[in-house]
């Protein structure tokens, strides 16, 4: 009872301690997320900064440098140096840093004016070198020279007056952004501390109830009553073990026999579940982009196909919660998994599906083909480098029906058929994990009564077929 009494104890200092994590690891979070927001903000407020930085200094002898610079070659004065191209080139190459680093739409557009504005300097420089004669030379420095800098410059100050205002408008974002965290540790703290209060409360009540239930349960299994009753709701993790203890005692010994064939068909449920959830699509986040690059695009029709796609095929997927589907859902599902793989690989992708209408009300687990199907698209088609075909087939022979999967993709080696065939054999996963899988699935729906067989050609083709006994509509 010391022993009981002790580890109940200790189970209440770890829901204590957990408590107290859960407030620390929230304001860990605050803290954390609070530092993330402040180093973003600082990076992005020295770039704006340093941005601006170098084009007031830019700016302060660009234009009278150059004008000068090229006064002084026409004039063919002593102080001339030269066609000013090392200068053009420095502006050229300020303008296309501060074009990577810059984000806000009107200063790209300064800048890329500056940029398009050097070049066109560039060129009216070498113009006034080719140019003979004193006259047409001047003509030249004040109709193109001179305007061209002064635009450069104009720009250059926008490019100022637009980071200026983005800068402002940074500081604005941070102030708010911090002001609702603010709002948000103090929500949050409020909550925290009506929740320990409230824990600390009801901690006497969830233990000496749950005791109470107990002596009164241990009575009456003494007494002989072993029909099986709900498990003693307790927070504590002792006392709730305990219960469950006993009522699984009392099960036992009441309905050993019932309780045994209830346990099979629940470790078969559980197995075909866990199996099941591991074949998970992993195309949906490329999908979304792809729906995403379809409406930019301006493609809305084929974006709402996509989608209407993605629907059926989770639809299906999710299925009430059920693991068995007739062929007609499965056939529907992998026709949208194909639908929607086209149109991301309509270049080297076609398929076609031939399914035995006998067979739409049989039952069958669900993603069967579409883990299949992928294999043959990502293992095969795309490992092709060219187009390549996916047909889909069921039949009946007999007593037996037939699913077949075949691709005129990249096929495989005669030592890589021989490891996917062992690993089906001796089941372990991590040689095509998916076939394997679906094959370790319908054996389990189908008490062992599924044969496969694998045919591959390198270069050529892969037929991977499935071979099961007929199931009625009402094993659903």
């Amino acid at each position: 009872m010391k022993a009981l009494l002790k580890k109940s104890n200790s189970s209440i200092d770890k829901k204590l301690k957990k408590l107290l994590l859960s407030a620390l690891a929230i304001c860990c979070g605050i803290v954390g997320v609070t530092l993330v927001l402040f180093i973003v903000y600082n990076i992005r407020y020295s770039n704006i900064s340093s941005n601006i930085a170098r084009v007031s200094q830019f700016n302060q002898n660009f234009k009278e440098d150059i004008d000068l610079k090229m006064y002084y070659y026409v004039i063919q004065s002593d102080y001339a140096q030269g066609l000013p191209i090392e200068e053009v080139e420095t502006a050229q190459a300020l303008a296309q840093s501060l074009q990577n680093d810059t984000e806000n739409r009107d200063s790209l557009r300064a800048i890329n004016s500056v940029l398009s504005l050097c070049a066109n300097l560039k060129e009216k420089i070498y113009e006034i070198e080719q140019t003979s004669g004193y006259d047409a030379q001047i003509e030249q420095l004040e109709t193109n020279i001179y305007v061209l800098t002064e635009l450069i410059q104009q720009y250059m100050y926008n490019y100022l007056y637009h980071e200026a205002g983005q800068l402002a408008a940074l500081h604005q974002t941070f102030q708010s952004r911090l002001l609702l965290e603010v709002v948000l540790v103090c929500v949050g703290a409020g909550v925290m501390i009506v929740l320990m209060v409230r824990r600390s409360l009801t901690l006497s009540r969830s233990i000496t109830r749950p005791i109470d239930a107990l002596c009164l349960r241990a009575k009456s299994i003494g007494r002989g009553d072993l029909t099986p009753r709900e498990p003693v709701v307790a927070e504590d993790e002792t006392l709730q073990t305990l219960s469950e203890g006993l009522e699984e005692m009392a099960a036992r010994l009441n309905h050993l026999m019932e309780v045994n064939s209830q346990e099979q068909k629940r470790l078969y449920s559980m197995e075909l579940a866990l199996l099941q959830s591991q074949i998970n699509p992993h195309f949906l986040y490329n999908t979304l982009d792809t729906i995403v690059w379809l409406i930019e695009m301006g493609k809305e029709q084929e974006a709402v196909e996509m989608v209407a796609s993605l629907s059926n095929f989770f639809r299906i997927s999710l299925s009430k919660g059920s693991d068995v589907i007739t062929m007609r859902e499965e056939e529907l599902q992998v026709r949208s998994y194909l639908e929607i793989q086209q149109v991301r690989y309509k270049d080297i992708l076609t398929y076609s599906i031939e399914m035995d209408p006998a067979l739409q009300d049989c039952p069958i687990p669900k993603l069967t083909l579409q883990p299949l199907v992928e294999n043959a698209l990502y293992h095969g088609i795309k490992l092709k480098r060219g187009l390549g075909n996916i047909l889909i087939r069921s039949g009946i022979n007999g007593s037996e029906a037939f699913l077949e999967v075949r691709d005129s993709g990249a096929g495989m080696t005669e030592e890589r058929l021989s490891q996917v065939l062992a690993s089906m054999e001796d089941g372990e996963m991590p040689v095509g994990f998916g076939l394997a899988t679906v094959y370790k699935r319908l054996r389990l729906f189908f008490g062992g009564q599924c044969r496969m067989h694998i045919e591959s050609k390198e270069q050529t083709e892969t037929v991977v077929r499935f071979e099961f006994p007929l199931k009625k509509e009402d094993n659903i």
